[in-house]
């Protein structure tokens, strides 16, 4: 579908352009290997991107760049399967919130996007329990067997190679916000004995004519969980609305992810860290394809406000709730096929 004219843009879906001085991108090498002061040093610095803007850089993650072009070209690959073909994997057929999902399959801001959700397809990859696990047989939502498709050989072993490297960089990165709410680096350890890890490759085809926000790649938008690591490719489309309600483009950069705070960790450190508004549209004319994977905790994770972000003037905003609850919330009203008051 490359070479497809330019779209229009609808005033509202521009973003600045911003120095990407602007937004911090972070040599997180130094956490990975450094003395006790460098961890310390890259923890603070996440920790004011996290206060100020909900986003930032990442570079010299410990994922190798070949592991995430190889990630790239099995998406694609999947992608360009023919429809049958990927709807053998149909994510309305599992028990537990994975796999493929067609055009307007998920729909991330209802409210504008009335007629038509949003204008991408993807696949749902989680933590992969044979169905005979005691969590899976104990009913536990959002557990169970991925759905892997077939004739792609190769394509799950990618996949799970993938997903087994960005959750060990979501576990340091966990490590890092300890750091930075002043408190033990091992604090939320506790909750990450079987995190709801998602790794979601995504396919935003080019969208032509006018385009408003009444269709657009992926509609305006916080994420559900803890934090989410994305890798996007040189195609661009991403924006974020940033401190001053602005919304900014956040352009490919070699070498990076994306990293973004989520609803999830704004509950838990009662605003302390912001969750990032943010959304994809497609005008390039090109195919885009990201790999956003969503790191979560553990199903029973207790999200009580953490004790270092409330005091004298901040009380508790938000009620206690669990990791998991908290996730099926989301998802039950942003995918149509899940219905009213679904709980697996």
């Amino acid at each position: 579908m490359a070479g497809t004219a330019l779209a229009q843009l609808d005033d509202s879906l521009t973003g600045a352009r911003v120095a990407l001085e602007e937004v911090p991108v972070v040599d997180f090498r130094p956490f990975l290997s450094g003395k006790a002061a460098e961890r310390k040093r890259v923890a603070l610095e996440i920790g004011r991107a996290c206060r100020d803007i909900g986003f930032f850089y990442i570079v010299d993650s410990g994922v190798p760049q070949k592991l995430v072009q190889r990630l790239f070209a099995e998406a694609k690959r999947f992608f360009a399967l023919p429809p049958e073909r990927k709807a053998e994997i149909a994510i309305e057929k599992s028990k537990c919130h994975r796999g493929w999902f067609a055009l307007g399959g998920e729909n991330l801001d209802p409210a504008k996007q009335k007629e038509a959700g949003d204008y991408k397809e993807g696949i749902k990859i989680g933590r992969d329990l044979p169905l005979d696990h005691p969590l899976v047989r104990a009913g536990l939502p959002l557990h169970g067997p991925n759905q892997w498709p077939s004739g792609l050989p190769g394509w799950k072993e990618t996949m799970q190679e993938g997903y087994d490297a960005l959750g060990q960089l979501g576990r340091e990165l966990m490590h890092a916000f300890a750091f930075a709410l002043e408190l033990p680096e091992s604090h939320f350890d506790r909750w990450l004995t079987g995190p709801m890890a998602t790794l979601g490759p995504l396919h935003y085809p080019p969208q032509s004519g006018r385009i408003t926000e009444a269709r657009i790649g992926a509609g305006a938008h916080t994420d559900f969980g803890c934090l989410t690591i994305l890798a996007q490719d040189p195609v661009g489309g991403l924006q974020v609305r940033n401190s001053a309600r602005k919304w900014i483009d956040a352009p490919f950069v070699p070498g990076s992810f994306v990293v973004n705070i989520g609803d999830m960790m704004e509950r838990w450190t009662n605003g302390v860290f912001a969750s990032t508004l943010h959304r994809v549209i497609n005008s390039s004319g090109q195919d885009r394809y990201s790999l956003p994977f969503f790191f979560d905790p553990d199903f029973n994770a207790d999200l009580t406000v953490l004790e270092t972000c409330t005091g004298p003037g901040s009380p508790p905003k938000y009620p206690p709730t669990t990791g998991g609850q908290h996730l099926l919330d989301r998802i039950n009203a942003t995918f149509e096929y899940r219905g009213e008051g679904e709980n697996e």
